[in-house]
């Protein structure tokens, strides 16, 4: 077959609206099942997780429903993870605008969910309406899609600073440092670190004792999954510190959602020992006519079904995760990586000028705008810097804009 006829088949790339327009119009495609299970091993008791399979955009209407899961990974304590559990769901929304239909709120959302990272804990998140699947994520917790072709995909990427290149870079243009821990004799040991503070992730929300370089904005992925649906496995790092993305999903294929996250759980304790918390939710999105997903060989990948797959990414700058390409099984919407505030949030961020208050970008805590940094406001660290462009935001996180930027800060003149 000759590469005219391969770019032929190729469909055409198709808007989220378009997409949305179609289920309307056809009275055969049903909004999903979500059936979900939970399994978890503490070892420190750092892990934590949220479930709201009933939410609704608007109160009431059930036709309005989408579904949350999330999974919390605590570090040097528990209450960051819990102040997320409770208070990230409510902050997302919040910064969605009152009134917006479905395609307005999809289109909003991975937005949002960088505007409402608030307050160390990793974390990924997960929005479901329909079949769109919306995440978001800090840190080395990790969502993986399979889907019907038995391809697996990563929804996420790690932010390790051992195995991503593009944070280390980020981390030292900020003027941080990168490095092992140095024991007697100058052997250096264990994973890449960010230093001062020492924490092994680039991106986390809250860690205020280790510098400007551990940033809270998050990765975004949107996918539109087909009406054969898919299985997500949503898990904490100690599931993945032990399986692989293929291993976790061929350990549970054909089971029941509930079976199956036990069984994850039961085969990372199997192959690593209970070495950390391990956290595993299994949501699958299927059809309303299949009772379970059915287990599906694994595939190989070729270049046929590469030129086959449909996708649309806008403004993609994180090369780090693994393409989506089963053939006709998703449309990729949406993928944004960067730590760039103005180049996440935009400038027409809304905000409560009526009482005189401005609701932060990032934490969403009340200011008056005089003590934060509004739009085209002067740099805060330095001078060469261009005039901030973004949305408004608060005194403590307009202290972390360059660094979430990756830029360094200016230091003062020494005067001999």
């Amino acid at each position: 077959m000759s590469q005219v006829e391969v770019s032929r088949m190729k469909p055409p790339l198709v808007p989220l609206a378009t997409l949305i327009g179609r289920e309307l119009r056809n009275e055969k495609v049903e909004k999903p099942f979500v059936k979900f299970g939970q399994a978890a091993l503490a070892k420190k008791g750092e892990d934590y997780f949220l479930i709201k399979p009933d939410c609704e955009r608007v109160s009431g209407n059930p036709s309005t429903s989408f579904s949350v899961f999330a999974i919390f990974d605590g570090h040097n304590g528990i209450s960051a993870a819990i102040f997320a559990k409770e208070n990230l769901l409510g902050n997302v929304l919040s910064a969605i605008p009152q009134g917006a239909n479905r395609e307005e709120w999809l289109q909003a959302l991975p937005r949002a969910l960088v505007a409402g990272e608030t307050s160390g804990t990793t974390v990924t998140f997960v929005v479901i309406d329909g079949w769109t699947v919306t995440v978001a994520s800090v840190g080395d917790s990790r969502c993986i899609l399979d889907t019907q072709g038995g391809i697996v995909s990563l929804l996420t990427v790690d932010h390790r600073l051992e195995e991503n290149e593009e944070e280390r870079e980020r981390v030292t243009a900020s003027g941080g440092e990168v490095g092992r821990l140095n024991v007697f004799g100058g052997n250096e040991v264990g994973p890449l670190r960010c230093w001062p503070g020492g924490l092994c992730l680039s991106r986390s929300i809250g860690d205020t004792d280790v510098g400007e370089f551990i940033v809270p904005i998050p990765h975004v992925k949107q996918v539109k999954l087909s009406n054969a649906g898919g299985r997500l496995i949503i898990a904490s790092d100690g599931i993945w510190d032990a399986l692989s993305s293929d291993m976790a999903a061929k350990s549970c294929r054909g089971l029941p959602a509930e079976l199956a996250a036990k069984l994850v759980v039961k085969e990372a304790l199997r192959s690593r020992g209970l070495k950390d918390d391990t956290t595993c939710l299994v949501v699958d999105i299927i059809p309303s006519d299949v009772p379970v997903l059915p287990s599906t060989p694994m595939k190989k990948q070729n270049v046929l079904s590469s030129l086959l797959f449909g996708k649309r990414s806008l403004n993609s700058t994180n090369k780090t995760t693994s393409k989506l390409s089963a053939v006709g099984v998703v449309e990729e919407l949406f993928e944004e990586g960067s730590a760039m505030l103005a180049e996440r949030l935009g400038k027409d961020f809304p905000t409560n000028t009526n009482s005189g208050i401005f609701k932060c970008a990032v934490c969403q805590v009340d200011q008056p705008p005089a003590e934060g940094l509004t739009v085209n406001s002067g740099p805060f660290f330095s001078p060469a810097s261009k005039p901030w462009e973004g949305p408004f935001l608060c005194t403590n996180c307009r202290k972390k804009k360059d660094a979430m930027e990756g830029k360094r800060t200016s230091k003062p003149t020494v005067i001999a």
